[in-house]
């Protein structure tokens, strides 16, 4: 495939020498899948079996609880039909997800069907690599029987519950090259699009920093050899792509890779259609001068206290055979030469990793540098299809209990053109995923921010449930809904509590107030069991939502949502591969967050409630805002930032 620059920019982009059939084909030929055998285990990795297992019947699926594994990173959940001899137990995998194990010590198991009892146990982990050493004592389970339910968010308006972090603030992205890219032909410039999606997460998510691929790569002629066999740097590129994030008040976390050719051992190993290089290096400290070299200009041009801030982390997910031909070891010892030559310039610079698929290496990175005194102030890991496990204890076990850790590629979903990408199933995915991450991770960054996305091919057409928040034309997805969501909250969490059916495991809240005093409720119903994307009629709840402490007599009530029916739009495209100008103009229309318009709220005595229908996968929003103002028709007025664009 050859791109077209944009104009004015002088760049062409080299043709790629496999085509995007044999791009996809070498992808699902190398793609990682994860091995579960213990004969090779490290026996440091052996924790205990959890105790005081439960399965507790709920409307549509089985509740399961139980007591924490001191230095457990996460859980695995094993499920069988009881008494079922020819059902084999199998560990739950939520639909695909890389990594089966789970972060919390409760869960809703989804999917399961009425009138049939399961066997489960659990097993904690060391980390997605490391196998369960001990199974807990099994324990029967089933679901009540019964469809939908009743649940109960109680708020304390008046209370304080902590600071929101707001671990939205880095996000996920394509290469940067190609904010220098043109229009393929679909009637889509390239890095115009790309741009104002980096503009749009800044300025309505609160954006301030992007973690991409391939700022080595020789697209951007980073590093050349001279006749005399020495080793030649040119950053224009690279400074182009800086300054035009940091013009967006975007910073980047800098992911050192892929190979340039110059330093290459192997030129033919490349991953992706723009073939980026996998090879370790021919020589480690060619490799150790490129990484200073570019360390040390970026100090040169941006000042320290800039580039202090923004992190470098070693390739990615070299777990992967794709993205690494060299062994767990070369990889340790490429980290090892990139955080010298890092700090050789400047001790301020940070510098992490594994940056690995899966959640995986984490723990092998962290012994490995605390043998070799080596730095690791960025903890960095990915997964897919599940909530972030918890590496605190992992980190802190070597040494490293400081580290920020960074997930810098989390998702809905795996799998390039997968059926999950642009539906509701990752709205309630993504609140829970941020609310899970308070308190424990530094970032947690939503891979990615837009549908201009070329790893196996650009969009074959607008709706192809591609990674992106964004579309191609920057229509918002039910997942830019959702962080808009979080990003739109009070800066103050208000002390809650959920009761019912489902707290907690399906059905989460979270409460805010602003420093206006309106008070937000988010109450979402999801699982990541990716086999319910379309959802589950036995698990739509009815919610109330009780609050008390409240210091006006009377409230605005907004109600948003975002489901199958509202602030969902795929649900009003025609089907069309790439929409006519009136479509269009219909999509920008109807780009807009759904919010109902419903009665005010008269508190008594400090107290009121608001009652929903939640369905799954959906979430909704109640907005309470005291002295409502009325527009001119009689109806309260909508919030500037969710009007339609």
């Amino acid at each position: 495939m050859t791109e077209t620059p944009h104009a004015g920019t002088g760049f062409e982009p080299e043709a790629v020498a496999a085509p995007e059939d044999d791009a996809r084909a070498d992808w699902e030929r190398r793609i990682y899948r994860r091995l579960t055998e213990t004969t090779e285990a490290d026996p440091a990795s052996e924790l205990p079996a959890p105790t005081g297992l439960s399965a507790s019947p709920g409307n549509g699926f089985v509740r399961l609880e139980w007591q924490p594994v001191r230095g457990a990173a996460g859980y695995v959940l094993e499920r069988g039909r009881s008494g079922d001899p020819e059902d084999e137990p199998a560990i739950v995998s939520h639909g695909g997800s890389d990594v089966p194990a789970v972060v919390d010590v409760a869960f809703a198991d989804t999917g399961v069907e009425d009138d049939v009892t399961y066997r489960y146990r659990v097993g904690a982990v060391l980390g997605n690599e490391h196998p369960v050493w001990h199974w807990s004592d099994p324990v029967d389970g089933t679901t009540s029987g019964h469809a939908g339910g009743e649940l109960t968010v109680s708020v304390d308006a008046a209370g304080d519950a902590g600071e929101l972090d707001r671990v939205w603030w880095l996000v996920g992205s394509e290469r940067l090259t190609q904010l220098r890219f043109g229009d393929l032909g679909n009637g889509h410039p390239i890095g115009e699009e790309f741009t104002e999606a980096l503009r749009i997460a800044h300025a309505d998510l609160g954006v301030t920093a992007v973690r991409a691929h391939a700022i080595l790569h020789d697209d951007n002629h980073v590093v050349t050899r001279a006749d005399d066999g020495s080793l030649a740097f040119d950053f224009t590129i690279v400074d182009d792509l800086y300054d035009q994030i940091l013009a967006l008040g975007i910073h980047p976390v800098v992911e050192l890779g892929f190979m340039p050719a110059a330093i290459a051992r192997d030129l033919e190993q490349t991953v992706f259609e723009y073939r980026g290089i996998i090879s370790p290096p021919r020589e480690w400290s060619e490799w150790h001068q490129t990484v200073g070299a570019l360390a040390a200009h970026l100090v040169e041009r941006y000042g320290v206290d800039e580039v202090a801030g923004w992190g470098f982390e070693v390739w990615n997910e070299p777990n992967l055979e794709v993205f690494w031909t060299g062994t767990q070891d070369d990889y340790l010892r490429l980290y090892e030469e990139a955080a010298r030559a890092i700090k050789d310039v400047d001790a301020r610079l940070t510098v992490g990793g594994p940056s690995t698929a899966a959640s995986e290496w984490v723990e092998a990175l962290a012994a490995y540098a605390e043998k070799h005194a080596l730095p690791l102030e960025l903890a960095t890991t990915h997964t897919y299809g599940n909530l972030p496990l918890d590496f605190r204890g992992v980190l802190e076990h070597h040494g490293f209990g400081g580290a920020d850790i960074l997930w810098t590629e989390w998702g809905v979903g795996s799998t390039h053109f997968g059926p999950i990408h642009d539906g509701v199933a990752g709205a309630p995915f993504v609140l829970s995923g941020m609310q899970s991450a308070q308190g424990r991770l530094k970032a947690l960054a939503y891979w990615v921010v837009s549908d201009h996305f070329e790893e196996l091919g650009r969009a074959p057409r607008l709706f192809h449930d591609g990674f992106g928040l964004l579309t191609l034309g920057n229509l918002r997805k039910p997942r830019y809904w959702a962080l808009h969501l979080a990003a739109h909250q009070g800066d103050q969490v208000l002390p809650s509590t959920l009761e019912g059916d489902g707290a907690d495991v399906l059905v989460r809240s979270w409460a805010t107030r602003h420093d206006d005093g309106t008070v937000d409720v988010l109450v979402w119903n999801g699982t990541v069991n990716a086999d319910l994307m379309h959802g589950d009629p036995r698990l739509v709840r009815e919610v109330t939502v009780a609050l008390a402490g409240l210091s006006s007599d009377r409230y605005a009530v907004e109600v948003a949502r975002v489901d199958g029916e509202h602030s969902n739009i795929g649900s009003v495209a025609s089907g069309a591969d790439w929409p006519e100008q009136a479509e269009w103009a219909r999509l920008r229309e109807a780009d807009h967050l759904h919010i109902d318009e419903v009665d005010d709220l008269v508190a008594a005595s400090g107290s009121g409630s608001v009652s929903v229908t939640l369905p799954q996968p959906g979430v909704v929003r109640i907005r309470l805002k005291a002295a409502p103002r009325r527009t001119g028709d009689g109806q309260p007025s909508a919030n500037p930032e969710e009007k339609t664009r």
